[in-house]
């Protein structure tokens, strides 16, 4: 369990979205978009084409079509339905980045139901979720979760579910608040701007889960309880799965730091970590610190 049964979460905006469609461009942010160059093999598809880094900041636009997801109004649903646990976490990332940053617009989440277009390319559980910087939007199939258990070794349960939701939410703050444009993309390597953004997203949604039962709805009831010892280990698994090492070796079998997109496993885990003990403040660092101290 995760959300606060009591929650109320019915005020959520999250949409549902999906049909067949092509690769159409890039631009995307993502925790996960690494994995493309395992999964798109395995498939028969180039999905190389999102794994180029940030792109351009937009200019706000909402993904347009989708209905509004339906019967997803407090945290026993959202502990119940990953579809809702979506919608759960957009309201308790919403009420945490109002919080922290001045006047914040929220971006719009979309779970996708098996593929969708967007400006960023197709959002598909092949892909992973991203972040789509020109839309202001966070697009996730859930079905991923469970391709992370069953081809990436791993355990992906409700807290590392909230991680990957987190981490994007995180691109979208480096988004709005000037950081994409400031930290443009520079080529790869463990020190490059895309792995830092993405070390820095870690160290937010580390930032998020570590005050998580602060944020409370209308009644004062929180929407999420603290999570346990084993809940935090399974975030940390996921941190670690998506690695830039791990991603390689399982791939190739050998390690390339000169091509890494988003960090090695340990420098993952450690961000979340650092925002997780020691809040938002810290998480700066992963722009100012030399490559050998990320």
């Amino acid at each position: 369990m995760t959300f606060n049964p009591d929650a109320d979460i019915s005020g959520n905006r999250t949409r549902r979205r999906g049909r067949n469609a092509a690769i159409a461009g890039g631009g995307a942010v993502g925790v996960l978009g690494i994995i493309a160059l395992i999964a798109g093999p395995l498939l028969g598809i180039d999905l190389s084409g999102l794994l180029g880094g940030g792109g351009a900041p937009g200019g706000g636009t909402e993904p347009a079509g989708g209905s509004i997801i339906e019967n997803c109004d407090t945290g026993q649903d959202a502990n119940a339905d990953v579809d809702c646990r979506m919608a759960g976490a957009q309201v308790a990332l919403d009420a945490f980045w109002e919080e922290h940053v001045q006047g914040y617009a929220p971006p719009q989440l979309i779970v996708v139901d098996g593929a969708t277009n967007t400006q960023c390319g197709t959002a598909s559980n092949a892909v992973g979720p991203f972040y789509c910087p020109p839309e202001q939007g966070v697009y996730i199939d859930p079905t991923f979760f469970q391709l992370m258990q069953q081809q990436f070794g791993a355990s992906a349960g409700n807290l590392a579910q909230l991680y990957i939701v987190g981490h994007e939410w995180g691109h979208h703050i480096q988004n709005i608040v000037g950081d994409m444009e400031r930290y443009p993309n520079n080529g790869t390597g463990p020190g490059s701007n895309g792995v830092r953004m993405e070390l820095q997203a870690d160290c937010y949604a580390g930032a998020w889960i570590g005050r998580m039962t602060e944020q409370e709805d209308a009644d004062g009831d929180p929407y999420l309880i603290a999570p346990t010892e084993a809940e935090i280990r399974d975030a940390l698994n996921a941190a670690s799965t998506v690695g830039d090492d791990h991603i390689q070796e399982q791939s190739s079998g050998s390690v390339n730091p000169e091509s890494w997109t988003h960090g090695s496993s340990e420098s993952r885990q450690r961000w979340f970590a650092e925002g997780y003990q020691n809040g938002l403040d810290v998480c700066a660092q992963t722009f100012t610190l030399d490559e050998g101290d990320l």
